[in-house]
């Protein structure tokens, strides 16, 4: 929602900080040395700036009044930190209130955007609404629903919900004030009615309502002592599917609750085996074994295959590797392509030329494919396609059909929000000439065959994950 212009000179500046020190109230330079993280990105704090700049661009006059001009007169570092300082003190009245009221924000209605910036000025949310242009860019958008809680005079006037809309029937977010615009636990029920009024358009959400009710639930049984049940730990590590939550980012809860775990003793609960029915090299792996966490070797997948092991990790949890059987074959590019939109799955363009190129067999047959990012590989750092492709080899592992991308996009009709991605394969030209390969993703958009360029000395970084075919089939 922020200018393209404003995007690029924030991240100009914000790549060259550390983080904040809230004490000082100031953000720590970085040099050539530093190797603390990235500051976070306080979303309020630069929308706040973007007005500035923007009154500014729109009329040099406006640099007379006193507070704009004192403001655009600082650098942005400085800037920055005293608007995060500000934000991050502001204080939430009556937190423990959950009584209030929804109210809505018309798409299209400049005195709409303007009720809705003065509603959250100064409200310490940490929403880039809070800015007036992003406000304004907003509800040109979509409409904007905020629920405010009451005040001790049961005023309704302390924002603590927004969603988001993308046009007046499509949710674009929603977000909470706590840190990363989490939902608070508080109003899980508040927002969950609210979310019925949306049918259909709403599920993704309700699984992110779900998870992060779960969430809860596991958080207070570790703090009262309780045990967790195995659908608990299966649920905490994110064996069958990844947590989902409102926010921008993971919720902090999952690393900080896994950090109290034994994580050797829940590994044996979630696979209900003992510890020797864990291997940790290919030359362990027996007719007892369940799992498999260590590195892949040359000849990993055969010896998987042969004696049929479940659960197989480069490392526990993060690095979990996932088959899929997938049905090639008997199928056209064309009724590929309709079958795919008669399901709702969305097509980019490049994706359609491609499409339009692969050679599907004439009879069906199944293949495994097997999914692993780039630091399973072996990798640690940015590696070259080609590279990707010829250790993959080493392992037992073969390019896929470029079939497959098509075919997984229509078996995987619950895929995770926000995942993504590549099909390992032989690249296929669009209609630039350009290489691409298949990419699968799902975000709330929709669900989406894209592709992404595929030229063999383009780097990808080691969370990047592919699925190559598997010569070694398990039962």
């Amino acid at each position: 929602m922020y200018p393209a212009w404003f995007k690029y000179y924030a991240w100009q500046n914000v790549t060259k900080l550390s983080q904040f020190d809230k004490e000082r109230g100031e953000y720590k330079k970085r040099t050539r040395s530093t190797v603390a993280p990235f500051p976070d990105i306080y979303r309020e704090p630069l929308a706040q700036i973007a007005d500035i700049y923007e009154q500014v661009k729109a009329d040099n006059k406006n640099l007379k009044e006193p507070e704009i001009r004192g403001a655009f007169s600082k650098k942005f570092p400085a800037l920055y930190a005293e608007l995060t300082s500000k934000s991050l003190a502001a204080t939430m009245e009556r937190s423990e209130q959950v009584k209030g009221k929804w109210i809505k924000y018309y798409q299209g209605k400049p005195e709409e955007a303007e009720k809705l910036f003065e509603s959250l000025d100064g409200k310490g949310t940490g929403w880039c609404t809070a800015g007036k242009s992003t406000a304004k860019a907003q509800i040109e958008s979509g409409d904007f629903y905020v629920y405010y809680t009451e005040d001790d005079k049961g005023d309704p006037i302390q924002p603590r919900l927004a969603i988001r809309m993308d046009g007046t029937d499509r949710i674009g977010e929603v977000r909470g004030v706590l840190p990363h615009q989490e939902v608070e636990p508080l109003l899980q029920d508040t927002l969950d009615e609210k979310l019925k009024e949306f049918g259909s358009e709403a599920d993704a959400y309700r699984k992110k309502s779900a998870d992060m009710r779960h969430m809860t639930v596991i958080e207070e049984k570790m703090t009262e002592d309780k045990q967790l049940t195995n659908g608990d730990l299966r649920f905490l590590y994110e064996i069958d599917n990844p947590i989902e939550g409102f926010g921008y980012q993971k919720d902090p809860r999952i690393k900080e609750l896994r950090s109290r775990r034994n994580q050797e003793h829940d590994m044996l609960a979630i696979f209900e085996c003992t510890k020797d029915q864990i291997a940790h090299v290919p030359s362990d792996i027996n007719k007892n074994t369940k799992a498999y966490v260590g590195q892949l070797e040359p000849g990993i997948f055969d010896r998987l295959a042969k004696f049929n092991v479940e659960h197989v990790y480069t490392a526990f949890p993060g690095g979990c590797i996932r088959f899929m059987d997938v049905e090639l074959g008997g199928k056209t590019a064309k009724e590929y392509e309709k079958e795919l939109i008669d399901q709702g799955h969305r097509i980019s363009d490049y994706a359609k030329d491609i499409l339009a190129k692969i050679k599907a067999t004439k009879q069906s047959q199944s293949i495994q494919t097997v999914r692993l990012s780039v630091k399973d590989l072996g990798f640690s750092s940015a590696t070259r396609y080609d590279k990707i492709c010829e250790r993959a080899r080493e392992l037992g592992l073969d390019l896929a059909p470029a079939e497959t991308g098509p075919a997984l996009r229509l078996l995987m009709k619950n895929q995770a929000m926000n995942d993504w991605f590549l099909v390992g394969m032989e690249a296929l030209t669009n209609r630039d000439g350009y290489p691409d390969l298949f990419s699968l993703e799902r975000y709330v958009g929709g669900s989406w065959l894209e592709a992404s360029r595929g030229y063999p000395d383009r780097q990808w970084n080691p969370d990047n994950e592919f699925a190559f075919a598997c010569a070694s089939i398990r039962t």
